[in-house]
């Protein structure tokens, strides 16, 4: 059996293993660990940044690679409703890698770093192929965590804000389409959504961030939560210059928002008596069952499909 068999969630599956130490309040399956430190609760996150994969430098400045390498992780500590302290990162480096893209590298690792208050603490340095910037982040929950095995039947979901406008940036690069600046930049300056995470998890049951595509991160929830969802095309956030992008390439623009991925903006389940309190939009609901399906033009259809996968 080869990766591309099993997928993703598939391969997490298949080596992750129940924690043992008491300390440890949520593992793997979530987007942060938890861990007890005394009377503290500390998120833990790590993401990977791979040359031609997760960036390339034909549109990526490496200030720009820098920059994401931290909102990535900030992403997921927002995600837990914690606040992010401290980072480590880790750099492979190919023997004839510029000094300016490593001075570029971190000019970025520190501003964005700086943004967040967040203190880079330590890391790693080694030789390959290609470039991949690592970074681990340390942060702290100050409230409750709305974990992905918490959504209820009858919730509303809910985006914290328009999605698709990543994977259209991408798609314009990789066709070399002129113009859209401001869709490309949401794709090279992603933006994690902290202070709407704060918000929104005060009155959410489950929350994740979209880096994956809507259909993928709300698949993770009902998957956690053991229930299924009803998402409607229609109300699905996508920007008018998104929609104008995604035109531009011959496909509409919720596609990317449902199928792509890297938009950063938060999905949440929330109370039907909580849906004042929150700002976002909903786009759906979640159900009984183990089904997800798509609601288009007033008809149900089942969602086989899901986001982003790295072996697919």
């Amino acid at each position: 059996m080869k990766l591309k068999e099993i997928g993703e969630m598939g391969l997490v599956k298949r080596i992750a293993r129940k924690p043992w130490r008491k300390g440890v309040l949520v593992g793997i399956g979530d987007d942060a660990a938890v861990i007890r430190v005394g009377k503290k609760k500390l998120v833990v996150t790590v993401d990977s940044l791979v040359q031609d994969d997760h960036f390339s430098l034909k549109w990526f400045s490496p200030k720009q690679v820098g920059m994401k390498a931290i909102e990535v992780n900030v992403s997921d500590i927002a995600a837990m409703n914690a606040m992010p302290l401290y980072a480590l990162v880790s750099l492979c480096l190919p023997r004839a890698t510029p000094l300016k893209f490593v001075d570029g590298l971190y000019k970025g690792i520190y501003f964005t770093a700086g943004k967040y208050g967040i203190d880079i603490i330590g890391g790693n340095i080694t030789h390959g192929k290609q470039i991949v910037v690592d970074a681990t982040m340390i942060g702290e929950a100050k409230g409750r965590i709305p974990l992905r095995s918490n959504a209820k039947p009858g919730d509303a979901i809910i985006v914290s804000g328009k999605l698709g406008a990543s994977t259209a940036g991408l798609r314009l690069f990789l066709r070399k389409k002129k113009g859209f600046a401001a869709v490309k930049r949401k794709h090279t300056e992603s933006k994690a959504q902290l202070k709407k995470a704060h918000a929104i998890a005060k009155y959410s049951n489950a929350m994740e961030d979209c880096s994956d595509g809507l259909a993928s991160e709300v698949r993770n929830i009902c998957d956690a939560s053991k229930c299924g969802a009803v998402l409607q095309w229609e109300k699905i956030p996508v920007s008018a210059e998104t929609v104008k992008a995604a035109k531009a390439l011959g496909k509409d623009g919720r596609e990317f928002a449902l199928f792509g991925g890297e938009d950063f903006e938060l999905i949440a389940t929330v109370p039907k008596r909580n849906l004042k309190k929150v700002k976002g939009f909903v786009v759906g609901r979640i159900i009984k069952g183990k089904k997800i399906f798509l609601e288009k033009n007033g008809k149900k259809r089942l969602l086989k499909k899901a986001g982003y996968d790295h072996f697919a």
